[in-house]
């Protein structure tokens, strides 16, 4: 499934205005993933930051472009500033979006994922099992559209086939490679590079959808020189970097 021009048109357009505009993209993320995060985003041309400091993080989600909120560790100083950068989030108008990691693993994490719900996260970025701890709910396309209109949101449900959904939109993509799931943070890294999207298109929807299918066709790129996973997450990074519109056009496949 060959996407039209007009939609890779579309991904390269919202990748082309992260390189240019260098948005700055404040991380709440897992201990495992920071690094990777962070080298995936500059990458891309984003900015990354990171601190969890009580005393500082108000002023650098309001400063920030876009946040994202990865619940991998789930400790109390994660927890504790999580809810001072949504109310800075809140008050100054910066997208955010939700990757609920592992919460089919643990029912308060899960519990806590529900009750981030309700601050309106821009995107909620979760794999199947994911998606039925969230939601209660098998993860098939027809779901992820029922949760997203219901909430008001976007939904990227990731898998051999992304789907990203808001109600009344869907699309598939079937870029990506199997490698991606032998790298640790990668998951992390891509939903850092959708909080990058947000961050320069206001279409949410769109800002999903041009991010995961950029990283899918990075990762197709890269596994052709790859060895194995280690060469594997660095060989993506400098595909996202060397990324062009030539290649998001023959390459991506998405409908």
């Amino acid at each position: 499934m060959h996407a039209p021009i007009d939609l890779a048109d579309s991904v390269a357009d919202v990748f082309a205005r992260i390189r240019s505009r260098a948005p700055r993209v404040h991380c709440i993320t897992n201990s495992v993933a920071q690094q990777y995060t962070a080298n995936m985003l500059l990458a891309a041309g984003a900015v990354p930051s990171m601190t969890l400091s009580p005393d500082e993080i108000g002023a650098f989600v309001t400063g920030a472009d876009a946040l994202l909120v990865n619940l991998g560790t789930f400790d109390a100083e994660r927890k504790s500033a999580i809810d001072v950068a949504l109310a800075s989030a809140a008050e100054h108008n910066v997208p955010w979006l939700l990757d609920p990691v592992f919460i089919e693993r643990s029912p308060a994490r899960a519990q806590f994922a529900r009750d981030l719900i309700g601050r309106s996260p821009a995107v909620v970025r979760l794999n199947g099992a994911e998606f039925a701890a969230l939601t209660g709910n098998e993860p098939k396309a027809d779901a992820a559209s029922r949760f997203a209109q219901s909430q008001a949101t976007i939904v990227a449900l990731t898998g051999a086939t992304d789907v990203v959904a808001d109600g009344q939109r869907r699309t598939e993509i079937g870029n990506g490679h199997a490698l991606m799931s032998r790298v640790t943070a990668m998951g992390c890294a891509g939903s850092a590079l959708v909080s990058a999207a947000l961050a320069v298109e206001t279409d949410a929807y769109v800002a999903t959808v041009a991010a995961l299918a950029a990283f899918g066709v990075a990762g197709e790129i890269a596994a052709h020189s790859a060895q194995g996973p280690g060469s594997f997450a660095f060989a993506i990074i400098d595909a996202l970097h060397n990324l062009d519109r030539a290649e998001i056009r023959a390459r991506l496949k998405a409908s």
